[in-house]
């Protein structure tokens, strides 16, 4: 398997499992959901992203195009993130007052009308600056730890092979 995958891909992981403690500690509330869900502290793309352009910036070196492709990509990925989807959310967030401003109107004239209640379109899409950064730093750390570990796997493997 490749091991800049598993990298990533633990400490998107890594980030989804943060946000179940941090939203507990912030409010009280213990909520295992937002393991599956988007947004929130700290950002699982911005963790998977940083982790993967670290492990190759150790592992290939900074002025390879292996680096170069990671390192754009993972901005775009954290630009978006904290950017157009942190947006949507917030006009999902309008849009769902708006919705409750209509029920409270609806209720006070007595209209009949029947319709069909759309779900409530989901609020947490994107990302404050800070969850952007947070996920970031988290990638860094696993991305290096990543390296360190494919570092001794080789150690590991140097000395089996001299074994035989």
């Amino acid at each position: 398997m490749n091991k800049g995958v598993i990298v990533a891909l633990t400490s998107i992981a890594a980030a989804q499992g943060m946000k179940i403690p941090l939203y507990f500690m912030k409010t009280g509330k213990w909520k295992p959901g937002l393991f599956f869900q988007t947004g929130g502290m700290p950002s699982s793309h911005s963790a998977g992203v940083s982790s993967l352009t670290t492990f190759i910036a150790f592992k290939k070196g900074i002025p390879t195009i292996d680096f170069a492709l990671s390192l754009v990509y993972g901005l775009i990925v954290m630009y978006d993130a904290q950017g157009i989807r942190r947006q949507t959310g917030e006009l999902t967030l309008k849009v769902n007052d708006l919705g409750e401003l209509v029920d409270k109107i609806s209720n006070e004239e007595k209209v009949p009308f029947e319709e069909k209640q759309p779900k409530k379109l989901k609020e947490m899409l994107g990302h404050q600056p800070l969850e952007v950064v947070g996920g970031a730093i988290l990638g860094i750390m696993i991305g290096y730890i990543g390296h360190l570990s494919s570092k001794k796997d080789r150690k590991w493997m140097k000395n089996k092979v001299t074994l035989w």
